[in-house]
């Protein structure tokens, strides 16, 4: 799967990104040629992609968006950030996004001990937001 291609392929269990910087003609030739060899290598070992699962995530520094081609069809630009092995990626790379969901999972779950337990002491209350919370 990875001969021949010039931009970074990662895989993991049945997932894999291809990453490339895009600051040039040449860049995004080479993001698209990599797909290309993607598509001829899937074809040869006659599997198929789950192009439902496509999304292309523009990490922006201000050069132009463009579209990319997979099995003669255009990739679905996907919104500004996107959740990738339970992470959120944000365009800007910034974590707010991700601090706010982990902030929101913790208080529902501080919230539920707080009206399962008929005392409110601290040797009541911290084990399970030891256990739940903190983890």
């Amino acid at each position: 799967m990875d001969n021949g291609i010039e931009c970074n392929l990662r895989k993991f269990a049945n997932d894999t990104k291809l990453c490339g910087m895009v600051d040039t003609l040449e860049g995004k030739d080479a993001i698209q040629n990599d797909l290309e060899r993607l598509e001829r290598w899937v074809h040869a070992k006659l599997m198929k992609f789950n192009q439902a699962k496509f999304k292309v995530l523009h990490m922006d520094r201000g050069y132009p968006k463009h579209k990319d081609r997979l099995v003669r069809e255009w990739i679905e630009n996907s919104s500004l950030k996107e959740k990738d092995l339970w992470v959120l990626v944000e365009e800007k790379l910034n974590m707010t996004g991700q601090c706010a969901l982990a902030a929101q999972k913790a208080n529902c779950i501080l919230g539920c001990i707080k009206r399962s337990m008929a005392s409110r002491s601290r040797e009541v209350i911290l084990p399970p937001y030891s256990a739940l919370v903190r983890s």
